[in-house]
């Protein structure tokens, strides 16, 4: 028997060990995580230094390095994000739906954990905490395989997230870290369809493609975020650059932060060169369609791959559109499904807009940063979901679990002629 199968055996076996444990005891084990973590706060930042050393060798820079960075605030950030999925709704046991048939027969929907979750990142540490505490708070166990440039990190903050769980009598298998990091052990992971239940890739466009297409498990997928920042014709100009700036400029190495620019053409003249002066001073390079280098002369010409371009750096890509419709055309070949943001004060072009936009989340009046579990409620998110499953858009908790139905009754049969 291979070495990650046992490791994903024993993780199914520690699912039973969590999936009994009651709203109290899950707060209870995450808390003392979040105390644990920052009780072993400088043995973690102590690793995060060793794969920050490794990963500036190697040449490693920009979103990524930025990505694997931890320090003090963000240790402490991760901490407070275990706190708060606490104090979260539990999902568990949850009747979402309940109904009485003729027959007399009570027909429940109530919410069961998944099971057993593959969690496959890269440079992300924070990930390890987030997913341990949305799975278990879910009555899951999870398999943790994070990338080689944050093994240190990751075997650090696993370590402390271990403490608590022996402390509290849950097997520590329930938060299972892959030490063996070989391409063919994960692919060997992502076909243990007898074991694992759902597999959710984060990380780059690459990663989550390798994933799909080895898995036989099923799959949550999110292949980039290209996000839209459209401003319309009847749009407050001070609202949208506000937007602007920061979903572009506040973390641009982030999924949810802005990559297109769409500007009504009625409005053009008076936005762009105003969004192109403040987005310089912040370092933006900016790459527009001819119309709008007509009102901003010194940006770089765009090309089609530009506008399906996941920059995630300080670029952004721009387009003049003639209406509303034509800003929906673009996002509908350009975008992601991730997230789209509507800047407007007219209510029918806002109701156009949502109900024409398909992506997981969309945003009026408000910065696509928003775009984020914590942010939205969720506590923390293991991932967005662009696949139309269980779950799309920020998955918290609650989409960790499935609905089955709880069927009570009083004795009641088929009559033979229903028979199929």
């Amino acid at each position: 028997m291979s070495t990650i199968r046992e490791q994903a055996l024993a993780c199914r076996d520690a699912v039973q060990v969590v999936a009994a444990l009651n709203s109290a005891a899950k707060r209870a084990l995450l808390r003392d995580m979040a105390t644990a973590l920052e009780a072993q706060s400088a043995a973690v930042l102590a690793a995060n230094a060793k794969d920050m050393q490794q990963a500036t060798a190697k040449g490693v820079q920009g979103a990524m390095l930025d990505r694997l960075r931890l320090d003090e605030v963000r240790v402490a950030g991760i901490a407070n994000a275990l706190r708060e999925v606490a104090e979260l709704p539990d999902p568990v046991g949850v009747v979402t739906r309940r109904e009485a048939r003729p027959n007399g027969l009570s027909i429940e929907r109530v919410r069961i954990p998944l099971g057993v979750v593959a969690m496959i990142y890269e440079a992300r540490p924070n990930v390890t905490a987030d997913a341990a505490a949305l799975c278990l708070m879910a009555g899951n166990a999870v398999i943790l395989r994070g990338g080689s440039e944050a093994i240190h990190s990751n075997t650090a903050i696993a370590a402390a997230l271990h403490t608590a769980l022996v402390d509290n009598e849950v097997p520590a298998a329930a938060v299972s870290l892959v030490e063996d990091l070989r391409r063919e052990t994960m692919v060997e992971l992502l076909q243990l369809v007898d074991i694992v239940d759902l597999a959710i890739p984060r990380g780059g466009e690459g990663l989550i493609r390798f994933v799909a297409e080895h898995a036989r498990v099923p799959v949550i997928k999110h292949y980039k975020g290209v996000c839209h920042l459209y401003v319309d014709r009847a749009a407050d100009l001070d609202l949208a650059l506000g937007l602007l700036i920061d979903g572009k400029t506040s973390r641009p190495g982030v999924c949810n932060a802005l990559e297109t620019l769409l500007v009504h053409r009625d409005i053009a003249d008076a936005f762009l060169p105003r969004a192109a002066a403040a987005l310089r001073e912040r370092g933006v390079e900016l790459r527009g369609d001819q119309a709008s280098r007509t009102w901003v002369p010194d940006m770089h010409a765009a090309i089609d791959d530009d506008y399906a371009a996941e920059f995630l750096d300080l670029i952004l890509a721009v387009r003049v559109v003639d209406d509303l419709d034509a800003a929906i055309e673009h996002i509908h070949r350009y975008g992601s499904d991730h997230t789209e943001v509507i800047a407007t004060a007219d209510e029918t072009a806002t109701r156009c807009f949502v109900q024409a936009i398909r992506s997981a989340v969309v945003m009026i009046n408000a910065s696509s940063r928003f775009s984020d579990g914590g942010e939205l409620g969720l506590g923390a998110e293991i991932g967005i979901s662009t696949t139309r499953l269980h779950a799309y858009g920020p998955m918290g908790a609650e989409a960790l679990t499935v609905e089955r139905f709880v069927v009570r009754g009083t004795g009641q049969v088929r009559h033979p002629q229903s028979r199929l």
